[in-house]
């Protein structure tokens, strides 16, 4: 019986690492990083995540790439004149012992000039990389999913 147990840990155990959706470079983690489905014709995507800094030093995403995209853009939403706009930021700060949300109508990643669309379609992944000032160059992979995390609605509806 307990070979039968040990053998059934063994066996989940990659599953409980597949779920984990969390990255680390020096003293950043990056944790679920995520997209939403959008239909075929949707001519940009967004892609969001949040950025802990467990250091002393506060760090900055510089840029953003992907395959997926021809362009790929810091943006942040701001209230201007009564309307919500959204608007390309050269960089974002990650402050020393804090962390950056990036999320819908706040800062996120605009994918535009789509190439391969077959990886926007809900349980489907794509590749992001993250430039840092400090950490260095960060690939996490976007998981693409038909509505926002549960974790996000909190986020969203504060706003």
């Amino acid at each position: 019986m307990l070979n039968k147990l040990i053998v059934l840990a063994v066996l989940l155990l990659p599953a409980c690492f597949a779920n984990a959706h969390e990255y680390k470079s020096g003293e950043l983690e990056i944790a679920h990083p995520w997209s939403q489905e959008l239909p075929p014709n949707a001519p940009t995507v967004a892609a969001y995540f949040v950025i802990h800094n467990s250091g002393k030093t506060a760090d900055r995403l510089l840029s953003v790439e992907s395959p997926i995209a021809g362009v790929a853009q810091l943006h942040e939403h701001v209230m201007q004149n009564g309307l919500m706009k959204m608007q390309q930021v050269p960089s974002v700060e990650i402050p020393a012992g804090g962390e950056t949300t990036f999320a819908p109508m706040a800062y996120h990643v605009m994918l535009l000039e789509l190439k391969d669309r077959s990886l926007l379609s809900d349980g489907k992944r794509f590749p992001l990389t993250m430039h840092f000032e400090k950490s260095g160059d960060v690939t996490v992979e976007v998981a693409v999913q038909k509505k926002a995390p549960d974790s996000m609605q909190a986020h969203m509806h504060a706003q």
